[in-house]
């Protein structure tokens, strides 16, 4: 087994869980809130989708970036959020991860999409890709590898999070 098809697995498991999670809620659960400062399910499926689709398609492929499903699939005027375009989600205020609504079709129609990229990319690369140098801000400086790791790390724990509120519904 390649490296390149254990990411694609870890993927392949977050898109299930995504779809196990978000799948018959409605607005209400979507957006519920276990603690005044917690986070909803609806924001957290919406901000792990977004760090996946910002940071796979800022890898290079050929050299080559490619742009984000957010816009591409005409993700960010379909859920029409009021802040900036490019936000992920990270550091965001309680108030602006309230103002994140939307219906499951939305959150699974965007994460699916996103998903179709992450796969496309996985097929596209080679193992010895993943030793390519992406982000020298770190020390050490931060592999393509290690970026998917992070981002499948990142995905796991929210969609964690979003099944624990799931099960308090």
């Amino acid at each position: 087994m390649k490296a390149t098809d254990i990411l694609a697995d870890g993927f392949s498991r977050i898109h299930e869980n995504v779809h196990a999670v978000v799948t018959g809620l409605d607005a209400g659960q979507l957006t519920y809130q276990p603690g005044p400062q917690a986070n909803t399910i609806a924001w957290l499926v919406w901000h792990l989708t977004r760090v996946q689709d910002d940071h796979v398609s800022d890898l290079p492929l050929a050299g080559e970036k490619r742009e984000q499903v957010w816009r591409t699939g005409g993700f960010a005027r379909r859920f029409a959020l009021p802040f900036d375009e490019s936000a992920t989600g990270y550091g965001q205020s309680i108030e602006e991860m309230s103002a994140v609504r939307a219906s499951a079709r939305d959150l699974v129609d965007y994460y699916d999409a996103t998903h179709a990229a992450t796969q496309d990319f996985l097929a596209s690369i080679t193992d010895d890709d993943l030793n390519t140098v992406v982000d020298t801000r770190w020390n050490p400086p931060v592999t393509m590898g290690a970026r998917l790791v992070s981002v499948v790390d990142d995905d796991a724990q929210h969609i964690g999070q979003a099944a624990y509120i799931r099960g308090l519904l």
